[in-house]
Parts: C-alpha cells; structure tokens; sequence
C-alpha cells in the first residue's frame, strides 16, 4: 500500500472539507452569530494539508487497497472534523456532536438535538450542508469542486458508489463526477424554489432542498414537514424525494441523449411500482383502521411510503400509531432503500431484483438443466458468477442489521422490537424508526454506548459495510499487490 498517496489524498480531502465551512459562515455573519466555531474547524482541516504542503505529487494510479483505504479513511476523518462545530458551538457534547455529524453525512437524518428551536441558524445550515456533502458522495463532489490532476480519484468513486451501477466504469470520471454535480446542483436550486414559492421561508426552502434531494431527512424545525399544514408543499416535497432514489447517472444520460430512459430504467420501474403499490396498501389499512380518512389518509400514505422508500426520513404524520401491518410494510421499505446510484440508503432495487430473478433462474435450471440463463438489468448482464457478490452483500448486510440489534440491547433499556427497528433504521440511513426512536422521536436521550453503535452502522450502511470493513483486518495494512 503507498501511504504517502493515501494520506495526501486524504489530507486535500480535509482541505476540501474545511473550505466549504466557508457557507456557514457566511450565514453566521448574515445571523449576526458566533464564527468561532467555523473558523477553528476549518483551521483543523487545513493542518494536515499544511503538514504535507510539499509532497505535491501522487501516483496516478492507486491500487484497490489505496482506493478503499482512502474512502473509508475520508468519510471517518470528514465526520470526526465535522463535530467540532457542534462542539465550540456549546451545544452537544463530542460524542454527540459526532453522532450527529455522522448522521448528516451519510444521509440518516436522525438527531441528538432536542430542541430545534434553540440551535444557532448557522448550525442548522451546516446540518443540512453536511446532507448535501454526504448525499452524491465526498469523492464525487470532490472531484467535481476540485478536480485533481491525475486519474488518482478514479477508483475511489467506485467504492464510495451505492449499489451496483453502470457508471461506474464510465472511462472519463471526473467529467462523470462534474456531471453528475450539475445535475444534483440544478434539482437542489429548482426543490428550493418551489419550497420558496409554496410557502416556505427562504431559510427553510434552502435547507429543506439539501436535505430531500440528498435523501438526508434534517429539518429545521421539531416536528419536520409536519410544522407546514400544507399539502402542496408535501406533495412537491414528495416528488423530489422519489427521484432522488433514481440513479443519477440516468439524470446525466437524459440530459445528454435520451430524455426517456428514466421510464425506461428497470431498476426504477420496480422502485416506482413498490412505492405505489405500498402507498395504496398503507392507504387502505389505515382508512379501515379508522386512523386517518379521505385525502389525508391518502397524502399521508404516499408521503410516508415515498419518504422511507427513499430513505430520506421526512416526517409529515405519526407512523408508529398505524396498524402493525402498516409498520412492517415501512420496515421492509426501509431495508430496500432505493436505486443504485441514487442518493438513497438500504439494500437496493437492483439488488433486490437480482435475488428475486436469481431464485426464479435456479429453479428453472431445476427443471431445464441445459438452459443457459442470464440477467439483463439496463445495460449490464449478470452471469451466475457475477451473482456471488450479490449474495454476499445481500447476506452481510441482513446480519449486520441482527448483530447491531443484539448490541444495541446490551444496554438493558431497548427493547428487542425497538432494537431491531433502530438497526434497520441506522443500516439503511433512513433515520426515524419505531417506539422509542420513532417518527416523532429523536436521539437526545440515547447512551454513550448506544450513539457509538449506531454511529458505526450509519457509516457502514452509507459505505455499504465492505469499505469500512476492510479496513479492519490487519492483513488489509500488509503489503501486497493489490
């Protein structure tokens, strides 16, 4: 492994990280707040670039353990930087702090804070920045704001990438990455226009953009959407929500040559059909439950549905009030997430689809062993040996969500239901769960031990537990030639 090459990367990326407290401070100058907080941060994350001022150069090629190290290495660095604003500000303490910069990365959602109400304006902001940074990728938005001279970022954008994914192995990167940027760009401006216009303050309508489009779920006040009694304003929420789980890629694709392929898109097709599908189901049971009734029922149904399929974590009506069946659907929402490439958490469409098509293939082999079957999904065909990652993840990612349940019960005061839902809820990065930590709930009252676990499964969700896994092993350290 070149550490050197890591650790340079790793130090621009801070270097990236810290000039862009530069708009946060300027909505604490607007505020008339403390910049204090800001400016020590950025401090911090400009020494390890001043450290390493003179090794300019870095291999252009790095190795899968460089790129794996650097990912990993980058995000945990980013997130423990990102506390210390929280911290000078006064109001959380490290542990905390890092938590819910944690949650801000990688798109969760869920908060520590209590009160809303009395956190600095330039806080809130920098909450929902940490969304936006967090939401397309810190690679890609790196490389997009500061493309690097050599092709050293390349591989790095593969694993901090979610789901499997065309893109991917797209031969001009960065002009992907900068592509890809301007897309998220333009949605986060029109979302927030449209917030503006349809009643929201213009605080509000910016950071509420930067949360749905990064499907991170930060609000600016208490009680999330539900704060604006108004339906439009959900329904327009909505929408951006559920295209911020389509794979941005496509977004690219349509701009540059087919402005269909959207709809064309498997993967999103199944993603779109299970939120419908869902939403009407969730609309029916609680209309007999007698919960909610007529066009609330039915606004609330797709709300909730299009916030947790997409893993964005809006809040807009009190879901763990609704029947059970109405709970578990959430729940297997949760685990799915949205498409690869998307913004969204959980396991993926694509993902799912190919489980679901691999047992379909097995069975007809049963039946008709000389036929040769293959799974076409967009533009890539999966074989029977290209599925075994599949498997794998499909497999870890199911028991790091019962290992991280049994933890989080070691406690003594989570129940073995709220655990499990608290686990699915931080793996998948959705963030409000059921029972204790539900939709109405936050995170304030958690134990030390509690925030460190579901810290640690919120990074691994995002980095979709490999990455950060890898990093583990004493044998990833050792020199080899991969």
């Amino acid at each position: 492994m070149n550490i050197h090459a890591v650790f340079t990367l790793l130090a621009r990326l801070l270097l990236w990280g810290g000039l862009l407290l530069i708009f946060p401070l300027i909505v604490a100058i607007y505020y008339g707040e403390s910049l204090t907080p800001f400016l020590w941060t950025m401090i911090l994350a400009f020494l390890p670039a001043v450290i390493l001022h003179r090794q300019r150069h870095v291999e252009s090629r790095l190795t899968i353990k460089d790129s794996i190290a650097v990912t990993a290495l980058a995000w945990i660095s980013v997130s423990f930087i990102y506390l210390f604003p929280y911290v000078w500000s006064g109001v959380l303490t490290p542990l905390s702090a890092w938590t819910e910069s944690v949650s801000g990365l990688t798109g969760t959602g869920a908060t520590v804070f209590a009160d809303l109400n009395q956190v600095p304006k330039s806080l809130l902001f920098f909450r929902s920045l940490t969304h936006w940074i967090g939401g397309l990728g810190i690679i890609v938005v790196f490389m997009a704001l500061f493309p690097p001279s050599g092709k050293e970022m390349t591989p790095m954008m593969s694993e901090e990438s979610t789901g499997p994914t065309s893109y991917r192995t797209v031969p001009r990167i960065k002009e992907m990455a900068k592509a890809l940027f301007k897309v998220y760009f333009c949605l986060t401006a029109l979302a927030g226009l449209i917030f503006f216009l349809l009643g929201m303050t213009p605080f509000d309508a910016i950071n509420h953009s930067m949360s749905a489009i990064a499907t991170g779920g930060f609000s600016t006040h208490n009680e999330s959407v539900a704060y604006y009694n108004n339906g439009w304003l959900k329904i327009a929420i909505l929408f951006f929500m559920v295209i911020s789980a389509a794979n941005f890629g496509l977004y690219v694709a349509a701009w540059k040559k087919d402005r269909w392929i959207l709809f064309k898109d498997r993967e999103f097709r199944v993603f779109l059909l299970l939120w419908i599908g869902t939403s009407l189901l969730i609309f029916l049971n609680v209309m007999m439950s007698g919960i909610l009734s007529g066009e609330k029922a039915l606004i609330e149904a797709f709300f909730t549905t299009g916030s947790v399929a997409s893993t964005t974590g809006f809040v807009s009506a009190d879901f763990d009030n609704w029947p059970a069946f109405s709970r578990f659907l959430l729940l297997l929402l949760m685990i799915i997430g949205g498409c690869g490439g998307s913004t969204s958490g959980g396991l993926k469409v694509t993902r799912l689809i190919l489980l679901v098509e691999s047992v379909y293939m097995t069975l007809r082999q049963r039946i008709h062993p000389e036929e040769v079957r293959m799974i076409k999904i967009g533009d890539t065909t999966y074989r029977t040996n290209t599925l075994l990652p599949i498997f794998g993840f499909f497999f870890f990612y199911i028991g790091a969500i019962f290992i991280c349940a049994i933890l989080l019960t070691v406690d003594g005061y989570i129940s073995i239901s709220d655990a499990l839902g608290l686990s699915i809820a931080a793996m998948s990065n959705t963030g409000p769960a059921l029972g204790q930590f539900g939709a109405t709930c936050n995170w304030a009252d958690m134990s030390a031990y509690t925030k460190i676990i579901i810290s640690i499964a919120m990074l691994l969700g995002r980095l979709e537990s490999f990455t950060l896994l890898a990093i583990c092993f004493p044998s990833f350290w050792k020199k080899s030639r991969w």
